[in-house]
């Protein structure tokens, strides 16, 4: 059974939640007798363009003057989005980020400038052998993963295991958890104009009237979509054993890596950050939650919201808990301890 600390909250003030977010990492620190290395990336989501529910940068700020203070050098870390977004490349990633508000440390893009830079990390888990993990990543040996829990029209919700799984994979990697392994190509908008065939390390895409990927040869890095000008290149969204392969993704995002988990319950709703358009909260705000298991933060996160809401929200994703813990990453069961 693993610990989870909560601190209820239910105010949308930003700096009492950096306030809030920075004792629960205390309670961690102190408990475990947690020892930092003199680099912590911190693993958030800046919210895609348009998106405005995002959890703000200054509810990092505490966290990050925390580090400092004690000879920690913080920088944020985040991998490139699949689809065709303000975060698909490395600089529209950074400059969206930015006028987000995030400024006040370094950012990552661990998976390099279209996201086709990765190391591969040996699971050997039922749906996923090797995980395409960007490649910065291997840099640290601790994180801190930040996250907002929320709804995803796919994963059911997206948490801790989330932002493990995609939150760490290159493009190739997420490409592989929402689909088989390679791309299509739409003929009626492709103009054969060979960007992507001058894009592929593995011969996988060649020109006849249109480009056309060759299957046998595709690893699923997925650079053809970002470098299609016209966006004909895309991703087969909802591919068998999803939330199986994000549980093992999480798995292997997480191997070997000293991290402590720290997840806002606020500003709930339907779907996913990387929705770029404002959206309405469905539940109440209820507070910041945190622990070293994944699985069980995000289990407690969601009774917590099914409890808030008296409804099922998400329960969907409950499957990615089950499967998480069935391969080890973590347990669903927990004991969950309030703090002031």
């Amino acid at each position: 059974m693993s610990v989870v600390y909560l601190i209820k909250n239910s105010d949308s003030n930003y700096e009492e939640l950096g306030k809030d977010a920075l004792k629960l990492l205390r309670k961690i620190v102190s408990e475990t007798g947690h020892k930092f290395e003199k680099e912590v990336p911190i693993k958030v989501h800046f919210g895609e363009k348009g998106n405005t529910t995002f959890i703000p940068a200054a509810c990092y700020d505490e966290t990050i003057e925390y580090l400092k203070e004690n000879g920690v050098s913080p920088s944020y870390i985040e991998t490139n989005v699949l689809y065709r977004g303000a975060r698909t490349t490395s600089e529209s990633h950074i400059e969206t980020a930015q006028n987000h508000g995030f400024t006040q440390i370094p950012i990552i893009i661990a998976d390099g400038e279209i996201g086709t830079e990765y190391d591969e990390i040996e699971i050997n888990k039922e749906y996923i052998t090797k995980c395409k993990i960007g490649k910065e990543f291997k840099n640290y040996s601790q994180f801190i993963v930040m996250s907002h829990f929320k709804g995803h029209i796919q994963a059911g919700f997206g948490g801790a295991l989330k932002q493990l799984a995609m939150g760490f994979a290159a493009r190739g990697g997420k490409l592989e958890q929402h689909s088989g392994i390679s791309p299509v190509v739409n003929a009626e908008i492709c103009s054969a104009c060979g960007l992507c065939v001058g894009k592929c390390d593995f011969d996988a895409i060649y020109r006849t009237d249109t480009a056309v990927i060759d299957e046998s040869k595709c690893i699923g890095c997925a650079g053809c979509i970002a470098v299609c000008p016209h966006g004909a290149i895309r991703n087969t969204w909802g591919g068998s054993h999803f939330l199986e392969k994000l549980s093992e993704y999480a798995y292997g995002a997480a191997q070997d890596k000293d991290i402590i988990y720290i997840t806002f319950l606020h500003n709930i709703t339907k779907d996913c950050d990387c929705m770029g358009k404002s959206m309405k909260p469905i539940t109440d705000n209820i507070g910041i939650l945190a622990g070293k298991d994944p699985v069980a933060l995000d289990a407690a996160c969601l009774d917590l919201v099914q409890e808030n809401s008296r409804d099922k929200l998400f329960e969907n994703g409950r499957l990615s808990l089950e499967h998480a813990e069935k391969i080890g990453l973590g347990t669903t069961k927990y004991q969950l301890f309030q703090i002031k």
